[in-house]
């Protein structure tokens, strides 16, 4: 904490941290608690600065962060996936299947951005992910896995060996040579290199990580036709959430705050209207569900969306 507090601090005296200059997020070996060790070391600085919580992003939300932001990454990887899908011509080219969830999908890296993204794969697009891998080795069921119970298991165990659902594999780095329709390197970088690059079978990798593949890799990948979305792109989401929360620190103000009883309150007037023109009603659970405002992190989540 010290050190953290004694960086931030000569960053922010020299001019290089500040909220409308450099707004540093975290990223491997940081998470939101020395977000805030920065924040407090920029306020004890400038305690006249009203906007000392757009110094840094990626805050808890307590501290003036922004919901979905933890997961922001791994569900920006998806929604570029779904992207993806949405141009036949590329999937022409790369002879995917139509539908996502008809094609196999490896993800290497179990970590924040992995673990998002296979639940958001899992749940939102029903996709069959094969294998899943981490440092110690990597799991698979060539029928699909159910991410739901793995992501459970890892909570509870902090890794997913020994898990019922899937066969484990201790070679960590086979999980990339698997055969499959899309390969999904989330964890560190140079995994795909001259060594490994002729053995990798995918028609499509998504570089959630970043730089996993070595720039001679990519060439011959690009030479054999595979189709590569680039990292700088891919994991922006992060990012991009980090802008919305910076976003909310110079405004002062939560998303939705203004409109979300408005919009809730207009769609039981209508629902009030078309139930007394039909002399019909709806059930509970579809009111509620349709009646119900956007929440900051549904609208953070629906820029993502149109960002990505």
């Amino acid at each position: 904490r010290a050190i953290t507090k004694n960086y931030a601090t000569k960053l922010a005296k020299k001019g290089f941290l500040n909220p409308a200059l450099n707004v540093p997020a975290p990223d491997i070996g940081t998470s939101e608690k020395e977000m805030v060790w920065i924040m407090d070391a920029y306020r004890n600085l400038f305690p006249e600065d009203i906007n000392y919580t757009a110094c840094v992003t990626g805050k808890p939300v307590e501290h003036g962060g922004i919901r979905g932001r933890d997961d922001a990454t791994g569900r920006g990887v998806e929604e570029t996936i779904r992207e993806y899908f949405r141009h036949p011509k590329l999937l022409k080219k790369t002879k995917l299947k139509e539908k996502l969830k008809d094609n196999s999908i490896v993800i290497q890296g179990f970590g924040k951005v992995g673990k998002s993204l296979s639940l958001d794969l899992y749940n939102r697009d029903q996709a069959k992910i094969i294998a899943v891998g981490d440092l110690t080795g990597y799991l698979i069921n060539r029928q699909g896995i159910d991410i739901n119970k793995l992501s459970k298991h890892y909570l509870k165990n902090k890794k997913i060996n020994h898990f019922k659902g899937a066969k484990f594999i201790k070679k960590a780095s086979g999980v990339l040579l698997l055969n499959c329709d899309i390969l999904i390197p989330a964890a560190t970088e140079s995994v795909i290199t001259l060594n490994n690059v002729n053995k990798v079978k995918a028609k499509l990798i998504i570089e959630a990580a970043n730089g996993p593949i070595t720039y001679r890799a990519d060439q011959i990948l690009n030479k054999r036709g595979v189709h590569i979305l680039p990292d700088i792109f891919v994991n922006a989401g992060g990012v991009v959430v980090s802008y919305y929360e910076w976003v909310k620190n110079i405004s002062h103000i939560r998303f939705g705050r203004l409109q979300r009883r408005f919009d809730e309150q207009k769609m039981r007037d209508v629902i009030a209207a078309i139930s007394k023109t039909t002399s019909k009603s709806i059930s509970p659970l579809l009111y509620k569900k349709i009646t119900a405002g956007a929440t900051e992190k549904d609208l953070a989540y629906s820029g993502l969306e149109d960002t990505m």
